[in-house]
């Protein structure tokens, strides 16, 4: 780990007081039951070595070192133990840290913090949060709320996720109820609150832009600096960036949107790489479903996420798997918000063993107990190999990926080593494993399980362009 500092300064402390009302979920959450033991923020729940902090060490507010106990933290991660101090002194933080290092922990506790220390001179008007957050997906909106209400069960304090692929009107009923103190969002729902005068953020005091890098993937920048800039100057509030890479694009936002800044580096390898088991098979691409079947089949993988590359990849695979009588569910960006939530909590609850996923599902989802990861189709991009095995192994615990290295996908592999540092050692599959499945009907089976694999054989080349478009 790194920690340095980047032109910094520190803010003056945050004054006492607090505004306290019920928190409160995301609408299109309050239909879901969450299981008991996912209340946890499922990033943060491993021990660390004796050499970190224990949270009791900062002079957080009660309410927030009761939610701590209750939840079973003792000891700081690293990255909570480098950026805290600098967060809850009100300085602006820059942060290399990737999903499954306890970095939302980090944000959710210098919010809470805040807000319960200082009493806005005069109540706010409806829609008009004191702390944003702006994250880059649906499901990643909704896990960072889902964590808020974890930490900041017992502060009274009230939150609201605001994403696409929700209804927009339940979310804006949501929003009337009362006045609303910390709001996630994806920036193209949040602007149309913006744009229709719903929401207002000019008395935002804390802001934080989580995977900065991802929104630069996505094409989201333009937007999100639109968000900013409807927030108060940088030197009224304090902002905090957090981001996989802090390249020099990255750093360029930091300086427009931040002061003087605290920059916290967290090695990616100290992330993923160290606590998964990482294997590589030689495959050929007619190969992988077989040796993928005789694994999900005999091994008793407990919890298994399955990573492809498209999205009509990710339907062939998940029929293929329901006919050979092996349970899975898909995960898309084309899979309405509903569903895609069901599917989710189906998939946290144990309900369902495997779940077929895009990238749609490589950063932000925090699911506990993932045992292993499989990459069907090795990433093109070496940083997403790290964020997709980041789903198994989470904060300190054991995991295992497996990729399937073939013909047409094995020249990805050497950005991948050089990313990690480490040679790759790819093996050959037993003998037994390539033995074909059993034969199987095709018909029903899939049907009744996804109506589109009717339609999928005269699908036009135009249809595949209008679902392409769907899933980004």
């Amino acid at each position: 780990m790194v920690v340095r500092r980047w032109l910094g300064s520190i803010r003056p402390s945050f004054q006492p007081g607090s505004d306290r009302r019920p928190m409160s979920v995301s609408v299109e959450q309050k239909s879901e039951a969450i299981p008991e033991q996912e209340e946890k923020p499922a990033e943060d729940r491993a021990e660390t070595d004796d050499t970190l902090p224990r949270f009791e060490d900062f002079d957080l507010p009660e309410p927030i070192l009761k939610a701590v106990a209750e939840l079973g933290f003792r000891r700081c991660m690293p990255v909570q133990a480098a950026a805290l101090p600098p967060a809850l002194r009100g300085e602006d933080v820059a942060g290399r840290a990737q999903t499954g290092t306890g970095k939302t922990a980090v944000f959710l506790v210098a919010i809470f913090a805040h807000l319960l220390r200082r009493r806005p001179p005069q109540p706010l008007p409806i829609g008009a949060p004191r702390a944003l957050v702006i994250a880059p997906t649906r499901e990643l909106a909704a896990q960072i709320l889902r964590d808020a209400e974890a930490l900041g069960r017992h502060t009274g304090l009230r939150g609201l996720a605001l994403f696409g692929g929700a209804e927009y009107r339940r979310q804006l009923d949501a929003l009337r109820e009362g006045p609303v103190d910390l709001v996630v969002a994806t920036p193209g729902r949040l602007l149309d609150f913006h744009e229709r005068h719903e929401i207002h953020l000019r008395h935002v005091e804390i802001l934080v832009v989580d995977e900065a890098d991802r929104m630069l993937d996505m094409g989201f920048i333009p937007d999100v600096r639109r968000i900013v800039y409807s927030t108060p100057p940088k030197q009224r509030r304090q902002t905090m960036l957090f981001s996989a890479t802090l390249s020099d694009e990255v750093m360029r936002l930091a300086s427009s949107w931040m002061r003087k800044v605290y920059r916290v580096d967290i090695e990616p390898e100290q992330v993923a790489v160290d606590t998964v088991e990482q294997m590589f098979y030689i495959v050929t691409s007619r190969q992988k479903f077989t040796v993928l079947y005789h694994f999900l089949k005999a091994e008793g993988w407990e919890r298994v996420l399955i990573f492809v590359n498209r999205r009509a990849t990710a339907e062939r695979l998940t029929n293929a798997l329901r006919r050979h009588d092996i349970e899975a569910e898909l995960i898309s960006g084309a899979l309405p918000q509903h569903k895609r939530t069901r599917v989710l909590e189906d998939f946290r609850a144990g309900r369902v063993r495997v779940l077929v996923a895009t990238d749609v599902a490589g950063r932000g989802l925090h699911i506990e107990g993932v045992s292993h990861v499989v990459n069907y189709n090795v990433p093109t991009d070496p940083e997403d190999y790290i964020h997709r095995i980041g789903r198994t192994g989470r904060a300190g615990a054991s995991g295992v990926s497996i990729t399937f290295a073939c013909e047409e996908e094995s020249f990805y592999l050497p950005p991948i080593e050089e990313l990690m540092g480490k040679p790759i050692r790819c093996v050959l599959p037993d003998d037994e494993w390539l033995t074909p499945p059993p034969e199987v009907r095709t018909g029903a089976v899939t049907e009744k399980k996804d109506p589109r694999a009717r339609k999928r054989s005269g699908r036009s080349s135009a249809g595949r362009g209008r679902g392409e478009r769907a899933s980004r």
